[in-house]
């Protein structure tokens, strides 16, 4: 197997929280696979996949979660089944080496499918911004049909969740958010995606845009306009980057953060060091940081004439009054419980190898594919590893395409062990940790690792989000020939003399 090095993901290391499937139990109806049948449920959008010339049935691929890993795998395999290098190529893969061979003349139908409980892809990483500032958090929630990329024949997208599947036969029952009704599809690869699920208001809890924005508006407006002040409990990533980023963009707020250790990210494998140098940078912003308390006990206040309070008791006796109070301390959950349980390890995450199958001998291993938050790998759970894993996993998936439609040799690629790093975003600075840069920090570091925006531009660049491929872009000759026309237009008018 080829190893792609990770580092080329390095410039996306924020931590990342990927929400997936909610499970209930509804009827199921079922549907039987026939060659013209749609692949896709979704009552505004039927599917059609676009046709390569092959006599072979379209491929069609189940992709479990539309977020980073979801969407990378998704979108990089449609370019390799268009014939072209993927989106997430190294640079000269275009022009020589071993991809060179699987990706240029040889094309495949495919439909791919992405199924994801909201109804647009959300910016994670921004949470903290997106619910600090209302001239941000438009931006952080983009609606599937909204989003050039998806514009594609050959991918589809449902709003729903999968309840559950049947690797023997390599079905799935889907049920669909906006119909109510479950239906079992057929699937010749599945990638699960659907990442972890975080409380509010780590991450927002709606399903719809619409709803995000009440929900994400009414947060900022009770924690902006607070004369109490806004206390954040917890100290990991998630609590760091609230307070940060409360403080940074409403200066005049009064921000505590409170921590019951006496290092911040106490439960991340990273130095003291860094750990030091963020508690550092947090101070140097404003938050207020009181460590090694608990709050025992938090008791609302209602006093005449004035909004509700609150009062926190901390292990030492300490009272501390704030206007609102931001949980960050809520462990994540894996949303697995639509994979067979002997697919999981104890946390509930799907076992995978390198080459990032299912690594439990179940029927049909090789083609269930875990990427992202909800595969048990090393390394801390971050975008850019899950954007990297479905890249990763889109190229093995289309070598097993090639080695059935041609019968090639496939040349897997494989998922390396990820060492502890990280880059964390701290008002507007960011303190950045990695086993070759050792703690680095500064706006600088903020900048290049999160824009103005806590990498939303960065992530959907890189995706290529905004590029509608439907739409034909001239080739080099086209341009050419199109100057050379113009400059024969502008000679034939008089206006320039004729070079011989």
């Amino acid at each position: 197997m080829q190893k792609i090095p990770l580092r080329l993901f390095s410039h996306l290391l924020s931590p990342s929280s990927v929400p997936g499937p909610q499970l209930s139990r509804f009827s199921i109806h079922r549907t039987r696979y026939s060659p013209s049948r749609s692949f896709s449920s979704h009552p505004s959008r039927g599917f059609n996949f676009f046709k390569m010339g092959s006599i072979q049935n379209p491929t069609k691929i189940l992709v479990v979660g539309g977020a980073y890993a979801g969407l990378a795998c998704g979108l990089n395999l449609l370019d390799l089944c268009q014939g072209k290098a993927a989106r997430f190529s190294p640079r000269d893969a275009a022009k020589e080496g071993d991809e060179k061979d699987d990706v240029f003349g040889v094309k495949s139908e495919v439909e791919i499918r992405v199924v994801d409980e909201r109804d647009g892809y959300y910016h994670l990483i921004g949470t903290p911004l997106a619910l600090s500032s209302k001239s941000y958090y438009e931006k952080a929630w983009r609606t599937y049909d909204s989003i050039p990329a998806l514009r594609e024949k050959a991918i589809s997208w449902t709003q729903g969740s999968v309840q559950s599947i049947n690797p023997s036969t390599k079905t799935a029952t889907i049920l669909d958010t906006k119909t109510g009704k479950s239906v079992e599809e057929e699937y010749d690869y599945l990638v699960a995606a659907s990442g972890l699920r975080r409380a509010w208001p780590t991450v927002p809890q709606s399903l719809t845009r619409e709803s995000y924005l009440k929900e994400a508006g009414t947060h900022i407006d009770k924690v902006v306009g607070t004369k109490e002040g806004v206390v954040v409990i917890g100290g990991g990533a998630v609590g760091v980057e609230m307070a940060a980023e409360l403080k940074y963009t409403n200066p005049a707020q009064t921000v505590t953060l409170i921590h019951s250790h006496s290092h911040l990210l106490s439960a991340e494998p990273l130095p003291d060091e860094f750990k030091e140098k963020s508690l550092e940078v947090l101070k140097e912003g404003g938050v207020e940081a009181i460590m090694g308390q608990r709050v025992m006990e938090t008791r609302p206040v209602k006093e005449v004439g004035s909004a509700e309070s609150y009062e926190l008791t901390l292990s030492d006796g300490r009272v501390v009054k704030a206007g609102e109070v931001i949980w960050a301390v809520s462990k994540s959950i894996p949303t697995s419980g639509y994979l067979p349980k002997e697919t999981l390890n104890e946390e509930g995450l799907v076992k995978i190898g390198s080459d990032l199958n299912f690594s439990t001998d179940i029927p049909n291993r090789t083609s269930h594919f875990g990427v992202g938050d909800i595969a048990a790998w090393s390394g801390i759970k971050r975008c850019g590893a899950a954007m990297h894993a479905g890249y990763l996993a889109a190229v093995n998936i289309h070598q097993r395409m090639l080695e059935s439609q041609l019968g090639r040799t496939p040349k897997f690629v494989e998922l390396p062990e990820v060492p502890p790093m990280i880059a964390l975003a701290v008002g507007n600075n960011a303190v950045l940790y990695g086993p070759d840069e050792g703690v680095q920090s500064g706006e600088e570091i903020m900048k290049g690792f999160f824009g103005n925006d806590l990498g939303f531009d960065i992530c959907w660049n890189y995706l290529q989000l905004g590029k509608d491929t439907t739409i034909e872009e001239p080739t080099v000759q086209e341009e050419v020939l199109e100057k050379s026309l113009e400059k024969l237009e502008l000679e034939s008018s008089g206006r320039v003399e004729i070079e011989v």
